[in-house]
């Protein structure tokens, strides 16, 4: 049977071990947060929905990783609160980013009290956690009005939900996905929208970004 690791350590393996990518310095979030066909259109879609707002929102960033995407948000918010579960990786980015209206926390986002904000961005994060993990954190994102989810799901139709073991890999391979408003989650909102939907060019699904109102 295969060990199941915890999701802290298994999540700091995938940094020390470069599992996503990158060279032997410092942290890489993989090519989803590097990729300028991906993470141009991101960026813009979710500054636009930033800027549309009077008053600048607070925004928690869970699972903000190497911060490559955050860092272009943050001036365009009233605070801008990153979270991920790897230790070092949070003293990084403590280290490497600063703004006044900018700070950062080492939290499982399953388990621990999250910072309150107005918008929680959740990108490319519960698809490589299990469903008790991601319900976990989902009964926590209520407190938010607006969550923006970005997930990795196949192309075209498909169950979406299968559980499996958290870590560094996803749905994908067993031909499904995540979506937080079908059992057996059946996430309740007041409004849900696609911002982005971009389709990777080797045919292994589609990165879609969904902007949902809670209440």
């Amino acid at each position: 049977m295969k060990k199941v690791w915890p999701t802290k350590a298994a999540m700091e393996q995938v940094y020390a071990k470069k599992l996503w990518g990158g060279d032997d310095a410092g942290f890489y979030s993989g090519v989803g947060s590097h990729d300028p066909e991906l993470v141009t259109p991101y960026i813009t879609t979710v500054i636009a929905f930033l800027k549309s707002f009077k008053t600048p929102l607070v925004v928690c960033d869970l699972g903000c990783g190497d911060f490559n995407i955050g860092k272009q948000l943050v001036q365009h918010t009233a605070k801008y609160i990153g979270v991920d579960i790897v230790t070092d990786l949070i003293a990084h980015n403590r280290g490497k980013f600063k703004a006044e209206n900018l700070e950062f926390h080492c939290l499982d986002i399953a388990v621990d009290d999250l910072p309150s904000g107005d918008c929680a961005v959740v990108r490319q994060v519960l698809q490589h956690l299990s469903n008790a993990e991601i319900q976990s954190i989902l009964n926590t994102l209520t407190d938010f009005k607006y969550v923006i989810l970005t997930e990795h799901v196949p192309e075209g139709d498909f169950e979406p939900n299968k559980d499996m073991i958290s870590g560094q890999g996803i749905r994908l391979k067993k031909q499904s996905g995540l979506h937080i408003v079908a059992p057996p989650f059946n996430f309740k909102v007041k409004e849900e929208k696609q911002l982005l939907s971009v389709a990777l060019n080797d045919g292994k699904g589609v990165i879609t970004t969904t902007l949902y109102t809670l209440f």
